[in-house]
């Protein structure tokens, strides 16, 4: 059994795709990670020349993304004088749809992510919900898609995460009796306000593990049933004052609650 290749994923725009495809093969060598060494941007045959001769001092391969007809030709050339292995990842598929269409394709690179702009509005949306967590900063109530209100344990962050993935920014804020929250949260849409609602007994029974798994004593007051009630109690006094939806998270997945979330959100507020 020989060792697992470098692969250098070689690329004329960012290589995204190309890493992505590589990891999805490499994956299924169940337990062999392997070391994936981007190389973007290759404009030129002189690019190529540098990238085959780095792969042959490691001995690794190679899968690439090239649109352009000659660059992918000079690779696969170069690649086959030198013995060295390579995947042409988007090549074939291009050339079949040339062949099934008729039509030329464009031969430019880079064009994937000219069209997703998704990507941004994802990436936009994950560096917002990790700004504003957990009531960092409040002015992120303001800017958001989506305000998530409960007690600790509600799983605000993963569902800030799952959401911010369907492109939405979401702040979350925390709700401690001790502490008055945000004025912000009473200025925004009450329809962008969701109040994440648990029973007591899931919630001790969340806290206690929770503890347990940072090896601390589950008889905090963190995970003290009355302490909870008390925290619930203040929670429905809030949520009350803002006047939002209500979403009761005690038996969902975060998938289950965030599915709540985006049909509330897409009936109710983004049509508006």
């Amino acid at each position: 059994m020989g060792n697992m290749p470098i692969i250098y994923v070689v690329s004329d725009s960012v290589g995204e795709t190309a890493e992505l495809v590589t990891k999805a093969a490499v994956s299924q060598f169940n337990g062999n990670s392997t070391t994936i060494k981007r190389f973007p941007y290759v404009e030129d045959m002189t690019d190529i020349d540098e990238v085959i001769s780095l792969v042959k001092m490691d001995q690794g391969m190679i899968a690439y993304t090239l649109v352009k007809p000659e660059m992918r030709e000079y690779m696969k050339e170069l690649s086959q004088r030198e013995g060295i292995y390579t995947c042409d990842i988007v090549g074939p598929l291009i050339d079949q749809i040339q062949q099934a269409s008729g039509k030329k394709p464009l031969f430019e690179p880079g064009l994937v992510r000219k069209l997703d702009e998704d990507y941004f509005k994802k990436v936009e949306a994950i560096e917002f919900a990790v700004k504003y967590d957990d009531g960092r900063d409040p002015r992120g109530i303001l800017k958001a898609d989506i305000v998530l209100v409960g007690v600790s344990r509600t799983s605000k962050t993963p569902l800030s995460q799952y959401l911010a993935h369907k492109r939405l920014k979401v702040a979350n804020v925390p709700l401690v009796p001790e502490v008055d929250p945000p004025e912000e949260l009473f200025k925004v849409t009450a329809e962008k306000c969701f109040g994440l609602k648990i029973s007591s007994e899931k919630l001790n029974q969340i806290r206690r593990e929770r503890l347990i798994s940072l090896g601390l004593n589950d008889t905090a007051s963190y995970a003290n049933l009355d302490r909870i009630k008390e925290e619930l109690t203040y929670f429905d006094q809030v949520v009350t004052k803002i006047g939002c939806p209500i979403v009761d998270v005690t038996n969902k997945a975060v998938e289950e609650t965030a599915n709540v979330i985006l049909n509330h959100y897409y009936k109710n507020i983004a049509r508006n």
